[in-house]
């Protein structure tokens, strides 16, 4: 399999829609919010139109009515820099308005998705704004005495049975803690396209867990079943649209040697392989000068 750079973001979007699903009121998730004009973005807002309404999830206890969602690949840290840019996304969000006030700052709040503790960030708002930073839940800290209400979740940390997709959004799941929890959540779900986009970057990011098979489980064979089937029929049919080109190519060159006059290869390219007027005459533009 063609090793490609994996794209995080879209699968957090993903699980965490997914996570919400079950609140009471219906949150509205705008991925890639811009700011301006020009290309501010912030990695999701997260309106709740009913702020008095208290979400289940616990990573929602903090929300209010605006609520900004900042997040980082396992291959990233959050840094101070971070902080400070996530906070002036906010402070922009909040200004960038017609009238004054159109947007409470009191109804603002900034969740900071990581996979690891940011240690250096916290030992700074501790030292230079005296923040109290204190576990909440699970993987979920609680830093006071900042200009909005902030957490930081930790999503290897969150509760699994809580956060069954944000907290295994990750390499190196496990077969049994992770993968069987995994397949029975996404049993019947298939086509939905939250679910799907999850599944198929978890699939991708623990790729080499498959392919070992040293620990093959049922659970992890039904998880796969229909994404490898898919991943594999994909390459046969890649690999055929291949080998028909390399046997257009070859045929077009070793008739274009033999001095072979243009329209006779067109003819028998049409004949040979199935191909329309359009088709043969444009793979022959393709291939003659090779």
């Amino acid at each position: 399999m063609k090793k490609k750079a994996l794209q995080w973001h879209p699968a957090f979007q993903a699980a965490l829609q997914i996570e919400f699903m079950v609140e009471p009121c219906q949150l509205e998730f705008l991925k890639e919010f811009n700011l301006t004009e020009k290309p501010l973005q912030i990695d999701t807002l997260v309106i709740k139109p009913e702020p008095d309404k208290i979400l289940s999830k616990s990573i929602g206890h903090i929300f209010r009515k605006y609520n900004i969602i900042e997040y980082k690949n396992p291959e990233d840290y959050f840094s101070i820099n971070d902080y400070f840019r996530v906070t002036g996304y906010t402070c922009i969000y909040q200004s960038n308005t017609e009238k004054e006030r159109e947007i409470p700052p009191e109804e603002l709040t900034i969740s900071l998705a990581v996979s690891h503790y940011p240690r250096k960030l916290a030992a700074f708002l501790k030292d230079l704004y005296h923040a109290d930073i204190f576990q909440k839940y699970p993987g979920i800290y609680y830093v006071t005495g900042l200009m909005f209400p902030l957490q930081i979740l930790i999503l290897p940390r969150l509760s699994r049975e809580e956060f069954t997709w944000l907290s295994r959004l990750r390499t190196n799941l496990s077969l049994q803690e992770d993968i069987e929890p995994l397949a029975k959540a996404y049993a019947g779900k298939e086509k939905n396209p939250l679910y799907e986009a999850a599944m198929d970057f978890i699939v991708r990011a623990n790729w080499k867990k498959y392919k070992e098979g040293r620990d093959m489980c049922n659970a992890l064979e039904e998880l796969f079943a229909d994404k490898l089937e898919e991943r594999e029929k994909r390459g046969v049919e890649q690999g055929m649209e291949r080998g028909i080109e390399q046997g257009i190519r070859a045929f077009i060159l070793d008739h274009i040697e033999e001095g072979t006059p243009q329209n006779i290869i067109l003819q028998k390219l049409e004949k040979c392989f199935s191909l329309s007027p359009e088709q043969a005459e444009g793979y022959f533009c393709r291939f003659r000068e090779c």
